[in-house]
């Protein structure tokens, strides 16, 4: 049902927004092959009949995911970029670094732009005394943004330095900018992007909010223990179009991030609030997050090649929230082993079984002459320790 379902080729979505989704039956396609899904679709069902307290599951779940901003001037950027004498170069943009590697691939488009050795490139800290009137970094536009804005900073400089190359060709960069600053040729340049081309008019419902769309498939094997309600994530094939990768392995860092946070919430991180609207898990020992023990025994991540984007810099896409929802496929991998329990003992498969998909879902759903001692509660009859939202 979700390959029929897919967007296929230049399509629309449901409020006729205009979609490329050429690449998604590509990233479908892809992962089915490499998660073997039907062989193992058929060594789970033998499994299944052999357990009867420890199910298998599997899911395959496909993503697309927005990358623009809703109005022009929340995609502007500014960058500083400055060369010194000794050869180095110090770069300032808006983008705020949180671990997603912007600063990592800013340094890149310095460095390819200048072309100098990264070694070479360094970054200041983020700050408006260098670079004012600063955009929130989120989105997955940081990359996006601030790359095209230093790239034209670097074009700038590379414009001033151009007599001089073409004066001393086998020069290195550092003679070159010894030479401009000997001619008194300014070695700073600022950048600017005054952000994407599309937008969206609200008002009258033309345009398009997104510049473009990521997409991904993941899929995900768990194994439930219906006396328990634990589950094992034994395996996670992931396969992603993120275009030409500036940096694959900050890429895949952030898509295997992504995606165990994403299997946190889905599966891990509960809120409970008394009746009277006191939360309750406010701290580590009633909040639980995913650990080590959580990731996937077998995870694998795939990029998909020879994939351009037209609409972003270098032909890359943003890659830091797209994969967060992939963490769903252990979801609905869990869902799938609770269908196979409750079948075997008799119960309808259609449930419902609320996200997050904590052990006591888990273990309440999968039914038995244990659970069925248990008295139901009457509604109205008693005051709940705890509502979940």
């Amino acid at each position: 049902v979700r390959e029929i379902n897919l967007h296929r080729g230049i399509d629309k979505t449901h409020y006729k927004q205009e979609i490329d989704a050429r690449t998604l039956i590509m990233c479908w396609n892809e992962c089915m092959e490499k998660s073997s899904y039907h062989n193992r679709r058929l060594a789970i069902d033998e499994f299944n009949k052999q357990n009867y307290w420890k199910k298998k599951g599997l899911a395959i779940i496909p993503m697309k995911f927005k990358v623009g901003t809703p109005i022009k001037v929340f995609g502007q950027a500014a960058a500083l970029v400055h060369a010194y004498s000794d050869g180095s170069v110090l770069v300032s943009h808006g983008g705020v670094e949180m671990g997603q590697g912007v600063h990592t691939k800013i340094m890149q488009i310095a460095s390819r732009e200048l072309q100098i050795p990264i070694s070479d490139v360094h970054i200041v800290e983020t700050s408006t005394s260098c670079v004012p009137n600063t955009m929130a970094s989120g989105g997955s536009l940081g990359t996006d943004v601030n790359g095209m804005a230093v790239k034209a900073a670097c074009q700038k400089l590379m414009q001033r330095l151009e007599p001089i190359k073409k004066a001393n060709p086998k020069g290195s960069w550092k003679d070159w900018v010894n030479e401009a600053f000997m001619q008194s040729i300014s070695l700073s340049a600022t950048g600017f992007f005054r952000g994407f081309d599309r937008e969206m008019n609200w008002d009258k419902g033309e345009g398009n909010p997104a510049q473009y769309y990521v997409f991904g498939v993941a899929c995900s094997e768990v194994e439930i223990d219906c006396l328990t309600g634990d589950h094992k994530n034994l395996r996670t094939d992931i396969v992603m179009d993120i275009g030409c990768s500036i940096n694959p392995a900050v890429d895949i860092g952030q898509i295997e991030g992504a995606f165990v946070q994403g299997l946190g919430l889905y599966t891990i991180e509960e809120l409970k609030f008394s009746p009277q609207g006191v939360l309750y898990t406010r701290g580590p020992a009633q909040y639980k997050i995913p650990a080590v023990c959580d990731v996937p025994e077998q995870f694998y991540v795939s990029l998909l090649t020879d994939v351009p984007n037209p609409h972003a810099i270098y032909s890359s896409k943003g890659v830091g929230e797209p994969a967060f929802f992939l963490g769903s496929s252990i979801y609905f991998a869990i869902k799938d082993a609770i269908s196979y329990a409750r079948k075997e003992r008799g119960m309808s498969d259609l449930f419902t079984l609320n996200s997050p998909a904590t052990p006591e879902k888990i273990r309440m759903s999968c039914g038995d002459q244990f659970t069925n001692m248990i008295p139901r509660d009457v509604p109205g009859t008693y005051v709940p320790w705890a509502i979940n939202v």
